[in-house]
């Protein structure tokens, strides 16, 4: 199982000298990859319900300065020499889909095949209204569109493409990819939309368990998630075990409810034993890899809490 952490992409700890020291300290001590977040402006009144909170509020600690993600995780890339880079996720409309595969296979480049692509429609209409991305209620087309293109640009000599909203022809698109045949995608989101999203298009379901409309708290209902995947997947025509599962881990311990929607033990609540055996049951569900957001107001107190979680958690599971 592959264990991620959140590198800082808004506030104080994603300046420079902190957000560098978190990344490539996470990276000594053994984490396999780092999450970046994607918002490219925050609007000052926002009307969208967040999913990830019960009250449909967008968190205020993710309000204020901010990154560019794509151009965070190239600069990340340039500072660390194994981790692996997870766009956690990347609202795909947001982007031009030429100019977004060419960043993308860019950065793979570069950072000799680190990047997987975690990908989402996203949920915010005032930031597509700001920054001009295409029709917000046609945003599921155009995220399946874009990644049909950006795949056909990363895999073909002579990449053609004649959609509703991407067309292109008699061009070059070099260099691909390091990876083949691609970056792995990890499709976000635990909709309906989502997982038909991954059974065509993911090499990776990629979910949060904390969006209420769609719970995934207890094992169970964790399970029943992949057992609909592989339905869909099967349906697509591909075999469910081409397609992985990771996890999004939003919160653990202090604050999680000791039980889920469905009356069973919440994943992740309790203590240090309760989330070791949480991992090792996930592991025997599917899932290869999971990412937490690890607290600290200092980059000293979160590679704290990331090298007590490693000592306490990880080397027993």
């Amino acid at each position: 199982m592959q264990i991620g952490f959140n590198a800082p992409t808004a506030g104080p700890l994603s300046v420079p000298d902190a957000l560098t020291r978190i990344v490539v300290e996470g990276e000594k001590m053994g984490y396999d990859y780092a999450t970046f977040s994607d918002h490219v402006v925050i609007p000052t009144d926002i009307d969208a319900k967040y999913p990830y909170s019960s009250t449909g509020e967008f968190p205020s600690g993710a309000t204020g300065e901010r990154h560019e993600q794509l151009t965070e995780v190239a600069y990340i890339a340039a500072k660390t020499t194994k981790l692996r880079l997870v766009t956690s996720v990347m609202v795909v409309p947001h982007r031009p889909a030429v100019l977004t595969a060419k960043i993308l296979s860019t950065i793979d480049v570069l950072s000799g095949g680190r990047l997987t692509l975690g990908i989402g429609a996203g949920w915010m209409r005032e930031e597509f209204e700001a920054i001009g991305a295409p029709d917000f209620d046609a945003r599921g087309k155009v995220t399946d569109e874009y990644l049909l293109a950006c795949k056909e640009l990363w895999t073909k000599a002579d990449p053609r493409f004649a959609g509703q909203h991407v067309r292109f022809a008699g061009i070059m698109f070099e260099p691909k990819p390091v990876q083949k045949p691609h970056p792995p995608i990890w499709v976000g989101g635990e909709s309906g939309p989502a997982l038909r999203r991954t059974a065509k298009l993911g090499d990776a379901w990629y979910p949060i368990g904390t969006n209420p409309a769609f719970p995934l708290g207890s094992l169970a209902q964790f399970r029943a998630g992949i057992d609909k995947l592989h339905k869909l997947t099967r349906e697509a025509g591909r075999n469910p075990k081409d397609v992985g599962i990771a996890l999004r881990v939003g919160r653990f311990g202090e604050g999680v409810p000791a039980t889920a929607s469905d009356g069973q033990r919440h994943l992740f609540s309790g203590g240090n034993s309760d989330f070791t055996a949480d991992l090792r049951a996930l592991r025997d569900v599917g899932v290869g890899s999971v990412d937490f957001g690890f607290p600290g107001a200092t980059p000293d107190a979160v590679l704290q809490n990331m090298q007590r979680f490693r000592t306490d958690v990880l080397a027993k599971v």
